[in-house]
């Protein structure tokens, strides 16, 4: 791994630790964060396979509803009483925050009375089936809340694996080689400045006893 490159001085090693300090509780930080996702994430995903279960079950007992109804009266018919009525918006979108991600809400309005077609005309398993999706319609949409819920925190499990990935795999150790070599060279020219100092040392004492051996003289 690569070091950092910074001036190798006592200054930037004091701000490599401080950043290293830093670096290691965010590293803390964000892998508490991520194991919290995932068990939210784990959660959710077997309450959306339980109720994905259930609504493909229900739906699957309305479209059959409704196929008898176009066998019955044909397909012409049943598209032209499907069709009848004022389009209408059957849903409200909120947002709420789960674990830092804005999660989508949906609440199903009040569905407007079923009319427009001719009751002459169409079979009564129409009605039927109309009543069976209206019933499984909440279902609907909260499977669809839940499962772009799911959708955004895989997405920051991911981009939340990524930095944690970051920081444990290339900044800290960056930051701990980068600290281990300012202080080599550190230890490196204290020593050399030791043995400067002890040949300045030496050469003074050299010095003084010349010195005294001229007095002597």
């Amino acid at each position: 791994m690569p070091a950092l490159r910074v001036n190798p001085n006592r200054m930037e090693l004091l701000k490599l630790r401080q950043r290293g300090v830093t670096a290691r509780r965010g590293h803390k930080l964000l892998k508490d964060k991520l194991d919290e996702l995932m068990k939210e994430f784990l959660a959710r995903v077997a309450e959306v396979r339980r109720l994905r279960s259930s609504v493909e079950r229900d739906l699957g007992t309305a479209w059959g509803l409704l196929a008898m109804a176009r066998a019955e009266a044909g397909s012409a018919a049943l598209s032209a009483a499907l069709a009848s009525g004022e389009p209408a918006p059957l849903a409200d979108v909120t947002e709420r925050n789960v674990m830092s991600v804005r999660v989508p809400e949906l609440t199903l309005r009040a569905l407007p009375p079923r009319h427009g077609y001719s009751f002459a005309t169409t079979p009564a398993i129409l009605d039927g089936g109309l009543t069976r999706l209206a019933d499984v319609l909440p279902r609907m949409l909260e499977l669809a809340a839940r499962e772009k819920a799911i959708e955004l925190l895989a997405a920051e499990i991911e981009s939340t694996r990524r930095r944690v990935n970051a920081l444990e795999y290339v900044l800290i150790p960056q930051i701990e080689d980068t600290v281990r070599d300012i202080r080599m060279k550190l230890d490196e020219a204290e020593r050399g400045n030791l043995t400067r100092l002890m040949k300045v040392k030496e050469m003074v004492e050299r010095a003084q006893g010349l010195e005294g051996s001229q007095d002597d003289l």
